[in-house]
Parts: C-alpha cells; sequence; structure tokens
C-alpha cells in the first residue's frame, strides 16, 4: 500500500500493558492493522517511523509493554485501521490504557489558514483493555487527571476531593447500566474504536506532542 502521496501524516503514540504470557507472534497479528497498512509484510519491517528521531513500534519483554510512537503518511480511512487495531489489542491488554491518534494535513499551508479554510487536523483518544471495566477505569483516571491539573489553576488539591467524588459517580452508574443492559461483551460507547476528538478550527495541534 503506498501513501508516498498522501494529503495526512497519522501520529499513533501509546504504552499498552501486555498480559504475561504473550508470544511476539500475537503481537505481531494484534498489531497488523498498522504494519500492513504502512505497506510492511512484518512488523519488524513497519515498526519504523516516518521519523527516525522516533523510536517507532517497540514491545519491551522486560516490562510487558507495547510502546508506540510512530507516525506514517495516510489517509482518512486510516480509521478503519483504528478500530480494528483497537479490538486487537483489547485481547492482549493486561489493563486498560488510552492510545492518541493525531492527524496532520499535509497540504495545509499558511495561505489556507490566512484565508480562514479548515485544515483536515484532527485528535482521537482511544482506550483499550481486557474489558469494559478496565477500559471505563482509564478514561475514569484521565479525566481525573486532566479535571484536577485545570482547576488546580484555582483551587487547592484537597478542595477538589467533591468533584472527583462526582466524576466516580458518573462512572460507577454508566458501568451499572452498562451491566445491566447486559452488554459486557461490548466496549462503552467512546471507548475501544471510536475515539472522541474535533476536527481542525480551534487552532492546529502542535506536530509530535508527546
Amino acid at each position: 500500500m503506498n501513501h508516498d502521496n498522501a494529503p495526512l501524516e497519522i501520529h499513533v503514540h501509546g504504552d499498552v500493558p501486555i498480559k504475561p504470557g504473550t508470544d511476539i507472534k500475537s503481537i505481531q497479528e494484534a498489531l497488523k492493522p498498522l504494519w500492513h497498512y504502512a505497506g510492511a509484510r512484518t512488523l519488524s519491517e513497519g515498526s519504523l517511523s516516518l521519523y527516525e528521531e522516533e523510536p517507532g513500534i517497540r514491545f519491551d519483554a522486560g516490562s510487558q509493554r507495547l510502546q508506540m510512537c510512530w507516525t506514517v503518511r495516510g489517509d482518512e480511512d486510516f480509521r478503519m485501521v483504528m478500530d480494528d487495531l483497537c479490538m486487537n489489542l483489547n485481547e492482549l491488554s493486561a489493563s486498560g490504557t488510552q492510545i492518541e491518534v493525531t492527524f496532520y494535513d499535509t497540504e495545509f499551508d499558511d495561505e489556507d489558514e490566512a484565508s480562514g479554510a479548515e485544515s483536515r487536523d484532527d485528535f482521537v483518544m482511544l482506550f483499550v483493555g481486557p474489558d469494559p471495566g478496565a477500559i471505563m477505569q482509564a478514561q475514569r483516571d484521565l479525566l481525573i487527571h486532566d479535571v484536577v491539573n485545570m482547576m488546580e489553576r484555582h483551587f487547592d488539591g484537597a478542595e477538589l476531593s467533591g468533584v472527583v467524588a462526582e466524576i466516580d459517580k458518573l462512572f460507577s452508574q454508566r458501568f451499572e447500566n452498562l451491566v445491566s443492559s447486559l452488554e459486557l461483551g461490548k466496549p462503552p460507547k467512546g471507548s475501544g474504536g471510536n475515539g472522541s476528538g474535533g476536527h481542525g478550527g480551534s487552532g492546529r495541534r502542535p506536530r509530535h506532542l508527546h
């Protein structure tokens, strides 16, 4: 698959804990949506990033962690790759975590911005985990981290316990609803392959912000 003239650069960033005992063959198969999209025949060949300064895709057997800091040229069809990747990693992940995917519009320039045109830049946060509860825990932890960091500009951390408690209530209710609807086999809305993020318009995301 040749993406040399593709209009987007797509950056995938994540650190996924992998279940002990998982072999490299299983990891290669789980990551096939990525390396196959890059036009490679194996994970080893496709693990290299478009940018030499990025480590690419690596599995650290010592810590049992899959580390991704990898850029590829592509188009909007990469969104289907994200769905497949999340489903595969759900099977191998030891706990819930997030994966960031950033789309950079390589055809958008200063003249386009000055004329008020909208770029195709986008940012999507994906969540993977061994079960819906683990995915929700990762979502909850990230939300609390972001909310507390923002509110600590105005309040002491000790004053925010009520805010954290309310966020916990929301996620507890979501999980109870999931259980009662007998949909434990499906990721909750907003997780797995369904990321959250907006298109352009509010300023371009800095390139390779890790």
